[in-house]
């Protein structure tokens, strides 16, 4: 399977879209002089005012350091720079998703100036802090991950090119891999193996992009001498060296070598990412948010008990999300896709503050998590970078394309266009607001026209326990290609699902996709209905210990502390009934509240939770004849 180009895809307006546009403002709010501050101080250019390509009189800044970039952007952070990246990675896409010129228009800005600093800097070097820190790492002195930060800039620039369409970009990337196809040719294997044993982020991944696009033999050679032998080799030979060791560090590095195998077709590179996937995922087993880390680290597979702590990280979390894409895309199996939609429901929604669209770095599931949030410019933590990114990110996974048509793969409200022979062909996604919100609640025209109008098709009485969508096709002609539709993991039961109101035959399966070819033609419509229902999920290690999840949604007990509940974990009614499930024009999926309990707790959506403290896994005294 493969992506459609950038741009093809629109998100349909409601709460989705609405954080994806909160996304794009904080973006935008970030002003290019605090961007671009620490690349200047380290090109000589800190006096550069940015005003009609002039230099200030001045030797610093006017503006005051009150309102520059802080935390681990500090001029004092051994990280700086590293924020660019992410930045240039989520303009480019937000540019692409909007056609929002003056999104362009600031990216290229900084990119021309970036250009300025490379130039300044002799021509190939460019980073927001010394060379000497490279010099120290291959003197075996620590440095806060060099490699980490310039492979963030080398990201950047290249969806800059590749998004984008900026030159200039890739032009510094060239530069940049000049720079370090000179810098490691002077290390042997095994010293370059001793520089790869340090925070190397995605250091392999960039240097395949560039390879991809240039074809250059010293850029395949950088691909080699970044392949991360002592990792790959242990991995390759079924060895746990995953277990304690840090998860974002290793994520990157197998992007790479994901990367590695698209482009110079060395089988070895998949076998890398394939028995990574086996020792992360597989066999660690996952917590209900889909994560195998805590605090940054892998936990023992299928042994979580101690480990409840701070909880997921965000950067660990997306980039588990990129690698589940990669491997969906390369294989079509959906459980790569079942796992990207758990991590983005209940992880990038859920590290992301609904109203301030600040991040918080961990994700806590234990008794008395609180959510701590970062702030708009005086932390920059790494998870600040990929927020900005995984919020400008949401629809390349929703559709796809194969040999015989389109993958709907992603329930997420959208429309696409795309060419079919000689034919232009529209699909619009859009939810049935009456029959469940998801993943966001939100006012909609649709749910207010159903409480005004009475002759409309009757509201039901409860909280629906099903997800209805629809998809109307708009055709330039009459085409024949096949649509496959994803039945996700949390399905119960049956799915309907009829073409211009004739139901299709057949018994369907979660995890699986139907496929329905067909000559298609305009005014075509798809229903689609997804049963769900209220499930527990116990936690690896501890199967008295269950999360409770409505469909896809991880719930969040209100209270902070643990509490032991009675009743029999295998049917969650006896433990939680619907509360609060209708506001105004919308339901709420995943308000419930405790029953038959000593003292009453509300659960939320585990993406909904703010500044409460919340608990998401509850030990059972299983009763089974609990009526």
């Amino acid at each position: 399977m493969s992506e459609f180009p950038w741009g093809q895809v629109r998100l349909s307006e409601g709460p989705l879209k609405a954080r994806f546009e909160l996304n794009k403002h904080y973006v935008m709010s970030l002003s290019n002089d605090n961007l671009l501050r620490n690349f200047y101080l380290e090109a000589g250019l800190w006096s550069y005012s940015g005003n009609g390509g002039t230099t200030s009189a001045t030797t610093t800044s006017m503006d005051g350091p009150e309102n520059w970039h802080w935390g681990w952007e500090s001029p004092t952070c051994e990280l700086r720079g590293h924020m660019m990246g992410h930045w240039l990675s989520a303009a480019a896409r937000i540019y692409a998703q909007t056609d929002d010129q003056l999104v362009k228009a600031k990216a290229d800005y900084i990119v021309k100036e970036l250009a300025r600093c490379q130039e300044a800097s002799g021509g190939e070097w460019l980073a927001a802090f010394p060379q000497s820190y490279m010099s120290r790492m291959a003197n075996g002195n620590w440095v806060w991950a060099p490699h980490y930060t310039v492979h963030k800039l080398l990201m950047g620039l290249g969806e800059m090119y590749a998004i984008a369409k900026n030159e200039q970009a890739l032009t510094i990337m060239i530069g940049m891999a000049s720079w370090f196809h000179h810098w490691t040719s002077q290390f042997t294997q095994r010293q370059m193996d001793d520089l790869l044993d340090m925070e190397t982020g995605g250091m392999l991944e960039t240097w395949a992009d560039l390879y991809g696009i240039t074809r250059e033999p010293k850029h395949r050679e950088l691909i080699e001498r970044y392949d991360r032998r002592r990792f790959f080799d242990a991995l390759l030979r079924g060895e746990d060296v995953l277990t304690n060791k840090h998860a974002n560090t290793q994520i990157p590095e197998i992007l790479g070598a994901a990367r590695a195998w698209e482009v110079t077709g060395e089988n070895r590179y998949r076998e890398v990412v394939e028995a990574f996937w086996r020792s992360a995922v597989t066999l660690r087993g996952i917590s209900c948010t889909g994560a195998g880390d805590d605090a940054e680290l892998w936990m023992p597979p299928g042994r979580f008990a101690e480990r409840m702590g701070v909880g997921q990280e965000h950067c660990g979390n997306y980039n588990m999300m990129r690698l589940s894409h990669v491997l969906f895309r390369w294989t079509g199996d959906p459980v790569y896709a079942d796992y990207w939609e758990r991590r983005f429901i209940n992880g990038v929604l859920a590290h992301q503050h609904g109203e301030t669209g600040m991040i918080s770095y961990f994700l806590g599931i234990g008794a008395g998590s609180r959510k701590k949030w970062g702030s708009a410019t005086q932390h920059f933590w790494c998870c600040h970078g990929t927020l900005v990114q995984a919020n400008a990110s949401y629809e390349q996974q929703i559709y796809l394309q194969d040999e015989s048509g389109v993958v709907i793969n992603q329930w997420l409200p959208s429309s696409i266009k795309f060419k079919s022979g000689d034919s232009l062909i529209s699909l619009d996604l859009q939810q049935d607001g009456q029959n469940g919100v998801y993943p966001l609640n939100g006012w909609n025209v649709e749910g207010m026209n159903a409480i005004t109008k009475v002759h409309t098709p009757p509201i039901s009485i409860h909280r629906p326990n099903h997800f209805v969508y629809n998809v109307k096709v708009t055709c330039e002609k009459d085409s024949e290609f096949t649509l496959k539709l994803r039945l996700p993991w949390w399905v119960k039961g049956q799915p309907l699902i009829s073409v211009n109101g004739v139901p299709l035959s057949g018994s369907f399966r979660p995890s699986t996709f139907i496929e329905i070819r067909r000559t298609w033609r305009t005014g075509d419509t798809l229903n689609i209905e997804l049963p769900k229902a209220l499930t527990t999920e116990p936690f690896p290690g501890l199967p008295d210990r269950v999360a409770f999840m409505d469909g896809p949604i991880v719930l969040a007990g209100l209270v902070d502390e643990e509490r032991r509940l009675r009743g029999n974990a295998e049917e969650p009614d006896t433990l939680l009934i619907p509360d609060r499930e209708r506001n105004h024009s919308w339901w709420n999926p995943g308000y419930y509240r405790t029953t038959n309990q000593e003292r009453g707790i509300r659960f939320i959506p585990l993406y909904e939770v703010k500044d409460e403290a919340y608990t998401v896994y509850f030990p059972i005294d299983n009763d089974r004849h609990t009526e």
